[in-house]
């Protein structure tokens, strides 16, 4: 056998090995591990989808953590202790990169991210334009409106569907 014909082989057996593990998934990652503090889910996922916090950075948590009073139009305040305890939950699993807006700025909404942008533009995954519009959507916050699995952590191309 040959250099070639064995790098041949090993290419192709690495490469059916990502595919059926759902490495042709291009999005599979920290992103999707599922969320399992409790206290978290419970408090923030009982007005939305309890975000993987691998969406934010360390930076980008502490900010939004830090403005629970002014939660984009809610307050959302929690006791001191709480408060401290989905803080740590959150910096331990955030993003290892720097999460910013289209501004440079620390991103205060996953939808803000350089990573969120790519993956939901139009063209994507089958998106079209204004289906964050569509009343059963509602808003690009909303990502149980299209992935399916979102509360279970998985974000995977097959459970997207779409409205």
């Amino acid at each position: 056998m040959t250099t070639r014909t064995l790098t041949m082989l090993v290419a192709m057996g690495a490469a059916m090995s990502a595919l059926a593990s759902g490495g042709g998934d291009d999005d599979r990652d920290r992103r999707r591990d599922p969320v399992a503090d409790r206290i978290y889910v419970e408090e923030c996922g009982s007005c939305h989808v309890a975000y993987p916090p691998a969406l934010l950075s360390r930076a980008s948590w502490k900010a939004v953590v830090g403005r629970l009073a002014t939660h984009f139009g809610v307050d959302a305040s929690l006791e001191p202790a709480m408060g401290a305890e989905i803080n740590a939950y959150l910096q331990a699993r955030a993003s290892l990169r720097d999460t910013v807006d289209g501004d440079g700025r620390t991103a205060l909404r996953i939808t803000e991210t350089a990573w969120f942008r790519h993956e939901h533009r139009p063209g994507e995954h089958g998106l079209y334009r204004g289906v964050f519009e569509q009343a059963s959507v509602g808003s690009p916050a909303k990502c149980d409106a299209c992935h399916r699995g979102a509360a279970g952590g998985r974000y995977g191309e097959g459970e997207i569907r779409l409205p």
